[in-house]
């Protein structure tokens, strides 16, 4: 799964990683401990422009009756996308990138949970494959939600979790993002756990285990022992 992650990168950076012109990013400070319900940004084409907007993390499908139901939709299955009800929808034609400058995950040793944070080895930003949502409740009001996509881990992660998040690769977030383009078969290509020589994990502190804590500290490496 992805229950952690942090998003610290300029406008700058991200634009030039995501194809964004950096006028339309809102401002907002670095994170560097994102929890569930909180919010994120993330990416939507319309027409041939991208869209940078602010989602609540945990998907509400717009059939909803009860926006809680978003608190247990924050990772949608790759494998089950296209069948799941909640999802199927968004996949088909809510696409989005959840924009991050890496990941948190804790690797079990005996009874203790060590935390990793996950990067690229470039240190530039990145897209999570995300399905996003637009809901309106019965008084009027509206949530723009989403979910991020897992995956099977590569050989960076698998000692750490049976799980990763899919990342978009920069030179294909324009075919994640047509939704003109519409085929589960092809779409299953982007669900390739992401190249092993691209990222690194290391040991970072257990700040991040509680959302509280959101600053520099949570990305700082472990001294070595």
């Amino acid at each position: 799964m992805c229950g952690r992650f942090l998003e610290i990168s300029t406008p700058q950076m991200i634009a030039a990683a995501l194809g964004v012109d950096p006028r339309r990013i809102p401002g907002r400070a670095p994170r560097y401990n994102i929890a569930p319900s909180q919010p994120v940004f993330g990416v939507y084409a319309q027409g041939q422009t991208r869209i940078v907007d602010v989602f609540t993390w945990g998907l509400v499908p717009v059939w909803a009756k009860d926006p809680s139901i978003g608190e247990r939709m924050i990772n949608a299955r790759a494998e089950t996308v296209a069948e799941k009800p909640s999802f199927r929808g968004p996949f088909k034609n809510s696409r989005c990138l959840i924009i991050a400058d890496g990941f948190y995950e804790w690797r079990r040793t005996g009874e203790a949970k060590q935390p990793y944070c996950i990067r690229l080895k470039t240190r530039e930003p990145f897209g999570f494959g995300g399905l996003w949502s637009h809901w309106t409740g019965p008084d009027g009001t509206e949530i723009r939600s989403c979910a991020i996509l897992t995956t099977s881990p590569n050989a960076v992660m698998k000692p750490i979790h049976d799980r990763m998040p899919v990342i978009i690769p920069k030179d294909r977030i324009g075919e994640w993002l047509d939704h003109n383009r519409y085929d589960p078969k092809s779409l299953s290509d982007f669900f390739t756990p992401y190249p092993d020589a691209e990222l690194e994990a290391y040991p970072v502190s257990t700040l991040v285990n509680s959302p509280s804590n959101d600053s520099p500290d949570c990305i700082e490496p472990l001294p070595s022992s």
